[in-house]
Protein backbone atom coordinates (compact mmCIF):
# COMPACT_ATOMS: atom_id res chain seq x y z
CA UNK A 1 0.00 0.00 0.00
CA UNK A 2 1.80 2.86 -0.87
CA UNK A 3 2.46 5.89 1.38
CA UNK A 4 0.58 8.95 0.80
CA UNK A 5 1.90 12.94 2.19
CA UNK A 6 -2.12 13.73 2.39
CA UNK A 7 -3.27 10.29 3.39
CA UNK A 8 -0.93 10.01 6.77
CA UNK A 9 0.27 7.16 6.47
CA UNK A 10 -1.33 3.39 6.60
CA UNK A 11 -4.25 3.89 9.62
CA UNK A 12 -6.20 6.60 7.59
CA UNK A 13 -6.38 10.14 7.28
CA UNK A 14 -4.07 12.42 9.66
CA UNK A 15 -0.90 11.50 9.88
CA UNK A 16 -0.51 12.54 13.70
CA UNK A 17 -2.96 9.46 14.89
CA UNK A 18 -1.68 6.03 15.49
CA UNK A 19 -2.91 2.73 15.07
CA UNK A 20 -4.99 2.88 18.10
CA UNK A 21 -7.01 6.26 16.18
CA UNK A 22 -5.33 8.89 19.23
CA UNK A 23 -2.16 10.70 18.38
CA UNK A 24 -0.26 13.73 19.94
CA UNK A 25 -2.51 16.23 20.57
CA UNK A 26 -1.25 20.01 19.38
CA UNK A 27 -3.64 22.17 22.46
CA UNK A 28 -0.53 22.69 24.31
CA UNK A 29 1.42 26.16 24.36
CA UNK A 30 4.10 26.04 21.17
CA UNK A 31 7.51 26.50 21.98
CA UNK A 32 9.86 29.42 21.43
CA UNK A 33 11.67 30.63 18.75
CA UNK A 34 15.21 30.66 18.77
CA UNK A 35 15.89 32.92 15.85
CA UNK A 36 13.28 35.08 17.47
CA UNK A 37 14.89 35.28 20.50
CA UNK A 38 18.75 35.52 19.11
CA UNK A 39 17.26 38.48 16.87
CA UNK A 40 15.55 40.06 20.32
CA UNK A 41 19.06 40.13 22.26
CA UNK A 42 21.00 41.40 19.68
CA UNK A 43 18.61 44.54 19.05
CA UNK A 44 19.21 44.78 23.21
CA UNK A 45 22.82 44.63 22.80
CA UNK A 46 22.89 47.46 19.83
CA UNK A 47 20.81 49.79 22.25
CA UNK A 48 22.96 49.10 25.24
CA UNK A 49 26.59 49.73 23.50
CA UNK A 50 27.21 53.22 22.39
CA UNK A 51 27.05 54.17 19.03
CA UNK A 52 24.63 50.96 18.56
CA UNK A 53 27.05 49.01 16.84
CA UNK A 54 29.42 45.93 18.04
CA UNK A 55 32.57 47.63 17.79
CA UNK A 56 35.75 47.35 19.30
CA UNK A 57 34.98 48.58 22.54
CA UNK A 58 32.06 46.60 22.98
CA UNK A 59 34.09 43.41 22.54
CA UNK A 60 36.60 44.36 25.01
CA UNK A 61 33.58 44.92 27.07
CA UNK A 62 32.40 41.39 26.58
CA UNK A 63 35.66 40.01 26.84
CA UNK A 64 36.38 41.83 30.37
CA UNK A 65 33.21 40.74 31.51
CA UNK A 66 33.58 37.16 30.59
CA UNK A 67 37.25 37.32 32.66
CA UNK A 68 35.24 38.82 35.34
CA UNK A 69 32.62 35.68 35.34
CA UNK A 70 35.28 33.42 35.27
CA UNK A 71 37.47 34.69 37.96
CA UNK A 72 34.56 34.86 40.39
CA UNK A 73 33.98 31.36 39.38
CA UNK A 74 36.60 29.91 41.75
CA UNK A 75 35.04 30.86 44.73
CA UNK A 76 33.54 27.92 46.45
CA UNK A 77 31.86 27.42 50.43
CA UNK A 78 32.95 24.42 52.57
CA UNK A 79 30.07 23.06 54.52
CA UNK A 80 31.23 22.39 58.89
CA UNK A 81 31.76 18.71 58.37
CA UNK A 82 33.39 18.80 54.97
CA UNK A 83 37.23 19.76 54.19
CA UNK A 84 37.84 20.93 50.66
CA UNK A 85 40.79 19.48 48.51
CA UNK A 86 42.39 21.84 45.73
CA UNK A 87 43.04 19.71 42.82
CA UNK A 88 45.67 22.30 39.82
CA UNK A 89 45.22 19.77 36.61
CA UNK A 90 44.27 17.23 38.59
CA UNK A 91 46.97 16.51 41.28
CA UNK A 92 45.89 17.61 44.75
CA UNK A 93 47.76 21.03 45.99
CA UNK A 94 46.39 21.68 49.23
CA UNK A 95 43.55 21.17 51.44
CA UNK A 96 41.09 24.23 52.78
CA UNK A 97 39.50 24.34 55.81
CA UNK A 98 35.18 24.26 56.76
CA UNK A 99 34.30 28.42 55.00
CA UNK A 100 34.19 30.51 51.79
CA UNK A 101 37.25 29.53 49.82
CA UNK A 102 39.14 30.32 46.82
CA UNK A 103 40.76 28.51 44.08
CA UNK A 104 41.66 28.91 40.49
CA UNK A 105 38.82 28.83 37.89
CA UNK A 106 38.33 26.00 36.17
CA UNK A 107 40.14 24.28 34.07
CA UNK A 108 43.22 24.71 35.90
CA UNK A 109 41.59 24.18 39.84
CA UNK A 110 38.76 22.48 40.76
CA UNK A 111 37.81 21.19 44.70
CA UNK A 112 36.42 17.68 45.88
CA UNK A 113 34.90 18.66 49.71
CA UNK A 114 34.17 15.12 50.95
CA UNK A 115 32.17 14.66 54.33
CA UNK A 116 35.55 14.32 56.09
CA UNK A 117 34.42 15.33 59.68
CA UNK A 118 31.10 13.37 59.76
CA UNK A 119 31.04 9.96 61.53
CA UNK A 120 29.61 7.46 59.49
CA UNK A 121 28.18 3.58 60.60
CA UNK A 122 28.32 0.66 58.92
CA UNK A 123 26.41 -3.00 60.37
CA UNK A 124 28.27 -5.88 59.46
CA UNK A 125 26.50 -9.27 60.14
CA UNK A 126 22.66 -7.35 60.61
CA UNK A 127 20.59 -4.88 58.62
CA UNK A 128 18.06 -2.33 59.84
CA UNK A 129 15.26 -2.02 57.85
CA UNK A 130 12.06 0.54 57.89
CA UNK A 131 8.82 -0.25 57.44
CA UNK A 132 5.86 1.77 57.68
CA UNK A 133 3.78 -0.88 59.34
CA UNK A 134 6.70 -2.59 61.28
CA UNK A 135 8.95 0.26 62.18
CA UNK A 136 12.10 -0.33 62.12
CA UNK A 137 13.16 -3.82 62.46
CA UNK A 138 16.62 -5.71 62.40
CA UNK A 139 17.46 -8.31 59.81
CA UNK A 140 19.84 -10.69 60.46
CA UNK A 141 22.49 -11.72 57.62
CA UNK A 142 24.16 -15.04 58.93
CA UNK A 143 26.45 -15.20 56.19
CA UNK A 144 28.45 -12.51 57.57
CA UNK A 145 28.10 -13.22 61.39
CA UNK A 146 28.53 -16.46 61.90
CA UNK A 147 32.15 -17.38 62.94
CA UNK A 148 33.89 -19.95 63.98
CA UNK A 149 35.59 -19.49 66.81
CA UNK A 150 38.88 -20.65 69.13
CA UNK A 151 37.73 -23.84 70.20
CA UNK A 152 35.65 -24.71 67.14
CA UNK A 153 32.36 -23.70 68.16
CA UNK A 154 29.55 -21.35 66.13
CA UNK A 155 29.00 -17.99 67.55
CA UNK A 156 26.27 -15.23 66.05
CA UNK A 157 28.28 -11.97 66.07
CA UNK A 158 26.33 -8.84 65.09
CA UNK A 159 28.91 -5.65 65.57
CA UNK A 160 28.66 -2.08 64.29
CA UNK A 161 31.83 0.29 63.03
CA UNK A 162 31.76 4.06 63.72
CA UNK A 163 34.29 5.66 61.10
CA UNK A 164 35.68 8.82 59.68
CA UNK A 165 37.97 10.55 57.16
CA UNK A 166 41.33 11.73 58.73
CA UNK A 167 41.72 14.93 59.25
CA UNK A 168 45.09 14.58 57.49
CA UNK A 169 44.61 12.16 55.14
CA UNK A 170 41.52 13.28 52.67
CA UNK A 171 43.60 12.96 49.81
CA UNK A 172 44.35 9.05 50.46
CA UNK A 173 40.35 8.49 50.85
CA UNK A 174 39.93 9.88 48.16
CA UNK A 175 42.45 8.97 45.15
CA UNK A 176 43.73 5.31 47.01
CA UNK A 177 40.30 3.35 47.36
CA UNK A 178 37.67 3.24 45.05
CA UNK A 179 34.78 2.05 47.27
CA UNK A 180 35.55 3.34 50.53
CA UNK A 181 32.53 2.08 52.22
CA UNK A 182 33.13 -1.58 50.92
CA UNK A 183 36.50 -1.66 51.85
CA UNK A 184 36.11 -0.61 55.77
CA UNK A 185 33.21 -3.01 55.82
CA UNK A 186 35.34 -6.25 54.24
CA UNK A 187 38.33 -4.80 56.69
CA UNK A 188 35.70 -5.45 59.61
CA UNK A 189 34.55 -8.62 59.09
CA UNK A 190 37.89 -9.79 58.13
CA UNK A 191 38.93 -7.94 61.66
CA UNK A 192 36.16 -9.77 63.67
CA UNK A 193 36.75 -13.11 62.16
CA UNK A 194 40.41 -12.97 62.86
CA UNK A 195 39.80 -12.19 66.95
CA UNK A 196 37.35 -14.06 67.60
CA UNK A 197 39.07 -17.41 65.98
CA UNK A 198 41.70 -16.53 68.37
CA UNK A 199 39.14 -16.80 71.49
CA UNK A 200 37.42 -19.12 73.08
CA UNK A 201 33.47 -18.76 72.65
CA UNK A 202 32.82 -18.60 76.10
CA UNK A 203 34.84 -15.47 77.37
CA UNK A 204 33.35 -14.23 74.15
CA UNK A 205 29.95 -14.46 75.64
CA UNK A 206 30.58 -13.04 78.68
CA UNK A 207 33.76 -11.10 79.67
CA UNK A 208 35.56 -10.35 77.00
CA UNK A 209 33.37 -8.43 74.69
CA UNK A 210 35.28 -5.29 75.72
CA UNK A 211 38.67 -6.67 74.94
CA UNK A 212 37.40 -8.00 71.65
CA UNK A 213 36.05 -4.70 70.58
CA UNK A 214 39.35 -3.18 71.29
CA UNK A 215 41.27 -5.72 69.34
CA UNK A 216 39.15 -5.69 66.12
CA UNK A 217 39.22 -1.87 66.15
CA UNK A 218 43.03 -2.22 66.66
CA UNK A 219 43.06 -5.00 64.13
CA UNK A 220 41.40 -2.71 61.78
CA UNK A 221 43.16 0.90 61.88
CA UNK A 222 46.47 -1.50 61.25
CA UNK A 223 45.18 -2.73 58.17
CA UNK A 224 43.66 0.45 56.57
CA UNK A 225 46.57 2.32 57.46
CA UNK A 226 48.70 -0.15 55.57
CA UNK A 227 46.38 0.34 52.39
CA UNK A 228 46.65 4.46 53.13
CA UNK A 229 43.09 4.49 53.14
CA UNK A 230 42.71 7.58 55.11
CA UNK A 231 40.08 6.31 57.43
CA UNK A 232 39.99 6.49 60.97
CA UNK A 233 38.08 3.96 63.18
CA UNK A 234 36.76 5.41 65.74
CA UNK A 235 34.84 2.52 67.77
CA UNK A 236 33.82 -0.79 67.26
CA UNK A 237 30.61 -1.91 68.86
CA UNK A 238 29.73 -5.26 69.58
CA UNK A 239 25.06 -5.41 69.08
CA UNK A 240 24.44 -8.65 69.39
CA UNK A 241 27.05 -12.04 70.31
CA UNK A 242 24.82 -15.41 70.60
CA UNK A 243 25.28 -19.03 70.38
CA UNK A 244 23.52 -19.97 66.65
CA UNK A 245 19.51 -20.54 66.73
CA UNK A 246 19.97 -23.95 66.85
CA UNK A 247 21.63 -24.47 69.60
CA UNK A 248 20.80 -21.41 72.07
CA UNK A 249 18.48 -23.01 74.38
CA UNK A 250 21.43 -25.79 75.08
CA UNK A 251 24.16 -22.95 75.41
CA UNK A 252 21.54 -20.70 78.19
CA UNK A 253 21.61 -24.05 79.96
CA UNK A 254 24.87 -24.57 79.87
CA UNK A 255 25.27 -20.37 81.04
CA UNK A 256 22.91 -21.01 83.62
CA UNK A 257 24.42 -24.26 85.16
CA UNK A 258 27.87 -22.26 85.41
CA UNK A 259 25.98 -19.08 86.71
CA UNK A 260 24.89 -22.18 89.43
CA UNK A 261 28.60 -23.19 89.79
CA UNK A 262 30.26 -20.02 90.53
CA UNK A 263 27.24 -19.03 93.03
CA UNK A 264 27.89 -22.28 94.64
CA UNK A 265 31.72 -21.29 94.94
CA UNK A 266 31.16 -17.85 96.20
CA UNK A 267 28.98 -18.97 99.07
CA UNK A 268 31.67 -21.81 99.72
CA UNK A 269 34.30 -19.19 99.22
CA UNK A 270 32.49 -16.70 101.63
CA UNK A 271 31.82 -19.48 104.55
CA UNK A 272 35.83 -19.93 104.41
CA UNK A 273 36.39 -16.36 104.99
CA UNK A 274 34.09 -16.19 107.83
CA UNK A 275 35.47 -19.91 109.54
CA UNK A 276 39.18 -19.80 108.76
CA UNK A 277 39.48 -16.58 110.46
CA UNK A 278 37.36 -17.66 113.73
CA UNK A 279 39.42 -21.08 113.96
CA UNK A 280 42.95 -19.34 113.03
CA UNK A 281 41.76 -16.65 116.43
CA UNK A 282 40.77 -19.83 118.46
CA UNK A 283 44.34 -21.24 117.40
CA UNK A 284 45.99 -18.01 118.72
CA UNK A 285 44.21 -17.74 121.60
CA UNK A 286 44.59 -21.70 122.57
CA UNK A 287 48.59 -21.04 121.90
CA UNK A 288 48.82 -17.24 123.87
CA UNK A 289 46.78 -19.11 127.16
CA UNK A 290 49.23 -22.07 126.82
CA UNK A 291 52.61 -19.59 126.44
CA UNK A 292 50.99 -17.81 129.53
CA UNK A 293 50.43 -21.15 131.53
CA UNK A 294 53.96 -22.56 131.15
CA UNK A 295 55.64 -19.07 131.92
CA UNK A 296 53.26 -19.47 134.97
CA UNK A 297 54.38 -22.90 135.53
CA UNK A 298 58.18 -21.77 135.32
CA UNK A 299 58.05 -18.52 137.38
CA UNK A 300 56.13 -20.85 140.11
CA UNK A 301 58.76 -23.83 140.36
CA UNK A 302 61.63 -21.11 139.62
CA UNK A 303 59.91 -18.99 142.91
CA UNK A 304 59.54 -22.28 144.74
CA UNK A 305 63.21 -23.96 144.32
CA UNK A 306 64.53 -20.27 145.07
CA UNK A 307 62.53 -20.70 148.27
CA UNK A 308 63.10 -24.22 148.96
CA UNK A 309 66.92 -23.30 148.51
CA UNK A 310 66.95 -20.52 150.84
CA UNK A 311 65.34 -22.77 153.09
CA UNK A 312 68.18 -25.01 153.14
CA UNK A 313 70.46 -22.70 153.64
CA UNK A 314 69.13 -21.30 156.76
CA UNK A 315 68.86 -25.30 157.85
CA UNK A 316 72.50 -25.99 157.17
CA UNK A 317 72.54 -22.97 159.93
CA UNK A 318 70.36 -24.42 163.05
CA UNK A 319 68.64 -27.78 161.71
CA UNK A 320 66.68 -27.70 164.43
CA UNK A 321 65.50 -24.28 165.19
CA UNK A 322 64.59 -25.17 160.90
CA UNK A 323 62.92 -28.24 162.01
CA UNK A 324 60.64 -26.60 164.52
CA UNK A 325 59.85 -23.42 162.54
CA UNK A 326 58.94 -25.46 159.11
CA UNK A 327 56.77 -27.98 161.83
CA UNK A 328 55.02 -24.83 163.16
CA UNK A 329 54.55 -23.44 159.80
CA UNK A 330 53.01 -26.83 158.23
CA UNK A 331 50.87 -27.55 161.18
CA UNK A 332 49.48 -23.89 160.98
CA UNK A 333 48.50 -24.21 157.43
CA UNK A 334 46.76 -27.19 157.87
CA UNK A 335 44.77 -26.72 161.10
CA UNK A 336 44.37 -23.11 160.39
CA UNK A 337 40.80 -23.31 159.30
CA UNK A 338 39.35 -26.44 161.54
CA UNK A 339 37.82 -26.84 164.97
CA UNK A 340 40.67 -27.88 166.79
CA UNK A 341 40.40 -30.07 170.27
CA UNK A 342 43.55 -29.73 172.56
CA UNK A 343 44.21 -32.89 174.49
CA UNK A 344 47.36 -33.38 177.28
CA UNK A 345 48.30 -36.88 177.49
CA UNK A 346 49.70 -36.26 180.33
CA UNK A 347 47.30 -34.69 182.35
CA UNK A 348 46.65 -36.29 185.78
CA UNK A 349 42.87 -34.69 185.77
CA UNK A 350 41.26 -37.72 183.95
CA UNK A 351 39.38 -35.93 181.41
CA UNK A 352 43.15 -34.17 179.18
CA UNK A 353 41.24 -31.85 177.55
CA UNK A 354 42.78 -28.44 177.86
CA UNK A 355 40.58 -25.46 177.99
CA UNK A 356 41.25 -23.37 174.77
CA UNK A 357 40.21 -19.49 174.00
CA UNK A 358 39.26 -19.08 170.38
CA UNK A 359 40.75 -15.67 170.41
CA UNK A 360 40.50 -15.26 166.72
CA UNK A 361 36.59 -16.55 166.71
CA UNK A 362 35.89 -13.60 169.19
CA UNK A 363 37.38 -10.82 166.79
CA UNK A 364 34.51 -11.75 164.26
CA UNK A 365 31.56 -10.40 163.51
CA UNK A 366 28.67 -12.35 164.44
CA UNK A 367 25.34 -12.53 162.43
CA UNK A 368 22.75 -10.90 163.66
CA UNK A 369 19.70 -12.83 165.16
CA UNK A 370 15.81 -11.74 164.70
CA UNK A 371 14.13 -11.70 168.13
CA UNK A 372 10.99 -13.69 167.58
CA UNK A 373 8.91 -11.11 170.39
CA UNK A 374 7.03 -7.76 169.76
CA UNK A 375 9.09 -4.13 170.65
Amino acid sequence: MPWSNQGGGPWGSGGSKGPWGSGPQSSGPKPPDLEDLLRRSQDKLRSVLPGGSMGGRGFALIALGAIALWGVSGFFRVEPDEVGVVLRFGKEVRQVQPGLNYHLPFPVETVLTPKALQVRKIDVGMRIVDDLRRGTTVRDVPEESLMLTGDENIVDVDFSVLWRIKTNGVGQYLFNIQAPEGTVKAVAESAMREVIGRSEIQAVLTQARQATELAVQELMQKTLDQYNAGVLIVQVQMQKVDPPQQVIDSFRDVQAARADLERAQNEAQTYANRVVPEARGRVAQILQAADAYKSQTVAEATGQTSRYMNIYDEYKKAPEVTRKRMYLETMERVLGGTDKIILDSSSHSGSGVVPYLPLNELSRPRPQTQSGGAR
